[in-house]
């Protein structure tokens, strides 16, 4: 008989909830840049897409049961190491993505709703069984993490198309492929030990860091559309993002070394980590103290 913080840490493991809180993160920013404002109404759509990704999380557990099991990395997951059933892992998640819907929906408006169904037909059932089959999956993948700040934007009333907000879903877009490929030098043997085909294949490790890297960098001149498509942000705020770019693209070249360690690979990833974290929260101060002026 499992105690209920041994449960606790299964649904949470379940729900990826490290990743999800970033979803649910980026979602608010979203919002804000629609709203203009802190508004109360921010948080039920936030937490609706929190619960839904974590749904999808948990779904995205149980597609990959058996690769997981030949893992190093992930053998230790609920599902393999038999902690909890896939019955139970099922209901988990489709309660959950149920529950998620509902929220996004009663809490703002269909748009959202369907954006959010978008975002786990997508990866449920697209970018999960592509990756299996091609290297260059994680590309459309990438998707996904573009979709939640277009959700935050439509609960908050905006049209999905609008520039602004494509601006900022390009940037999400973008950041999503370095950071799998920095995992994927991180971890290239676990996933070629599981079947998944990978581009440590077709090139060098040396080479996919260069290639990492050139994503690196389109991912600092990416977030200057930010500023630039909205003459609302002040020159400050411009200033700050070209600051950050530097940072990021000057913290991470040492990926570029001839001297390759996964402690490089692991400090990068971490860098455009806190790098997309710092955006998210320069665009969103900016907007806050815009609206107080």
């Amino acid at each position: 008989m499992k105690s209920l913080k041994e449960n606790i840490d299964i649904l949470l493991e379940l729900g990826k909830v490290r990743i999800t809180f970033f979803v649910a993160v980026s979602t608010s920013a979203g919002f804000l840049q629609h709203a203009g404002k802190f508004t109360w109404a921010i948080l039920l759509p936030s937490f609706g897409v929190f619960v839904l990704a974590c749904g999808s999380s948990a779904f995205n557990h149980y597609q990959e049961r058996k690769t997981d099991a030949l893992m190093d990395r992930t053998k230790g997951r609920p599902l393999p190491s038999g902690r909890i059933s896939e019955t139970n892992a099922l209901i988990y998640a489709s309660s959950l993505v149920l529950i998620g819907l509902a929220l996004i929906y009663f809490s703002s408006n269909i748009t959202a709703m369907l954006l959010g169904v978008t975002a786990l037909i997508w990866y449920n059932l697209i970018y999960t069984p592509m990756k299996k089959k091609y290297a260059l999956a994680v590309v459309p993948g990438a998707l996904i993490g573009a979709i939640p700040p277009v959700i935050g934007w439509a609960a908050s009333g905006g049209f999905p198309f609008d520039y602004k907000i494509l601006a900022i879903a390009l940037f999400f877009f973008i950041w999503q492929i370095p950071h799998f490929w920095l995992l994927l030098l991180i971890y290239y043997k676990d996933y070629q030990k599981a079947g998944f085909p990978t581009l440590n294949k077709t090139f060098t490790e040396s080479q996919l860091s260069r290639i990492t890297y050139i994503w690196i960098a389109a991912l600092a001149v990416s977030s200057l559309l930010i500023p630039l498509l909205d003459i609302s942000y002040h020159v400050y705020t411009f200033a700050a993002m070209v600051a950050l770019g530097v940072w990021l693209v000057l913290d991470t070249k040492k990926i570029l070394s001839g001297y390759l360690e996964k402690v490089i690979f692991r400090k990068a990833f971490i860098a455009i980590n806190i790098y997309v974290l710092a955006v998210i929260i320069i665009i969103s101060i900016d907007k806050l103290l815009l609206n107080e002026l």
